[in-house]
């Protein structure tokens, strides 16, 4: 009791300070609006922005979110964070995708200590040590490389005890070259190779949004080892044509699967995607078992005439929510009474489940630590694992290209 009592007398104590602000909350938010993942994820956030305005704001203000382009580029998502904060005025920070940006955005964060609620960035090894154990105002969403490897390693496992048709010996990854390729592949060979149970190979690769597409070189790479399960790690603009080329190549693993953040817009209408399997955290399919992804599916398709086609998209409107519910229970958006008040967050997402924030290996603040395995069947993205979130059974093996 006591303890509560402290926390709402240090949330009383920070009202006056709100109450000289101006009309609105301001959120200022970076996404990479070239890829369909930062864009969706954008678009996703001004639609939460919408709604939570349209059911009377918080605390009677609207909010207001400011979104700069980051273009994939450190140099750009660093200038952009500056501006936000010294120029627009923001009052809490949220978005990011790319675990390079994040790097780079890392200084002006650590120089002004504004909350930031970032849905991007996997690489632990890079932008979690960069951020470091004593950054209270750092709350992220998204799972971090090594939470993800864990819970690929889980699924693949239980797969294969579910259905012992499906068997994995031998993984290639196929990279991008990157920040978050590297973490990736690092992070799959002590996961995934250190018990010896699976033997790891792998490659890097340009990435089509970086300028590259040739793929020829990591498909012949991964083609001489034989894998029974290929997975390549990239962009949405890698997907299509890593497909058409596997496919010229006649590259059929046992298991092909991709892990970017998203993927193009209407991919799944195109007959290369059948009975690829992928990695994410959030598929239409979920609006079955979940009425707050449904929600937010509904909505996102009114507005924009488009399915969601990243998780990214309800992760980032999840993150508005997130910050607004925050800001309501601290009646501030001074920075002490807001970390306290989002430390304490228990919000029933459209990614069917709750997130709250716990500790990660460094930070204070992590939210999700998991991942799903999907598939896309007939044109729609299946939940293959975990089991009880399950919407359909694995197509295995992937077929031989015709």
């Amino acid at each position: 009791m006591k303890k509560a009592l402290a926390v709402i007398a240090i949330f009383a104590l920070a009202v006056p300070a709100f109450a000289q602000s101006g009309d609105t909350i301001k959120l200022g938010g970076t996404w990479p609006l070239a890829d369909i993942t930062g864009k969706q994820g954008s678009m996703a956030a001004q639609l939460a922005v919408e709604e939570i305005n349209a059911a009377g704001g918080v605390l009677g203000k609207k909010l207001e979110l400011i979104v700069i382009d980051d273009e994939l580029k450190a140099d750009k998502g660093a200038a952009a964070f500056e501006k936000l904060i010294t120029v627009d005025n923001v009052d809490v920070l949220v978005g990011g995708m790319a675990s390079g940006v994040a790097l780079g955005q890392v200084p002006v964060l650590k120089k002004y200590g504004k909350v930031y609620v970032t849905t991007g960035a996997a690489a632990s090894s890079t932008v979690e040590k960069a951020i470091g154990a004593d950054s209270d105002w750092y709350f992220h969403l998204h799972p971090w490389d090594y939470n993800q490897g864990a819970s690929y390693a889980q699924g693949w496992d239980e797969i294969q005890k579910k259905y012992p048709s499906i068997k994995i010996k031998k993984i290639f990854l196929a990279y991008e070259e990157g920040a978050f390729g590297k973490s990736s592949f690092d992070q799959t060979k002590v996961l995934f190779g250190a018990d010896k149970r699976y033997v790891i190979d792998g490659a890097p690769f340009k990435s089509a949004a970086q300028g590259g597409g040739d793929y020829g070189a990591v498909l012949e790479a991964a083609k001489t080892f034989k894998p029974d399960l290929f997975l390549w790690a990239g962009w949405d603009a890698d997907a299509l044509p890593m497909l058409e080329q596997a496919k010229a190549m006649k590259f059929n693993p046992g298991i092909y699967l991709g892990a970017p953040p998203g993927w193009p817009i209407g991919f799944g209408t195109s007959k290369l995607s059948d009975n690829v399997m992928f990695y994410g955290m959030w598929a239409p399919s979920i609006n079955e078992i979940s009425p707050a992804s449904k929600k937010f599916y509904t909505g996102f398709v009114k507005k924009y005439k488009e399915e969601p086609a990243t998780y990214f998209a309800p992760l980032s409107y999840s993150a508005i929510y997130i910050i607004a519910d925050a800001i309501k229970l601290a009646g501030t958006v001074e920075t002490n009474a807001l970390i306290k008040a989002l430390e304490a967050t228990k919000y029933a997402s459209p990614l069917g489940q709750t997130i709250t924030f716990t500790p990660a290996n460094i930070i204070k603040h992590q939210g999700i630590k998991n991942q799903k395995i999907l598939q896309w069947q007939n044109g729609r993205q299946e939940v293959i694992w975990p089991f009880e979130s399950a919407t359909a059974k694995p197509v295995y093996p992937f077929p031989k290209w015709k």
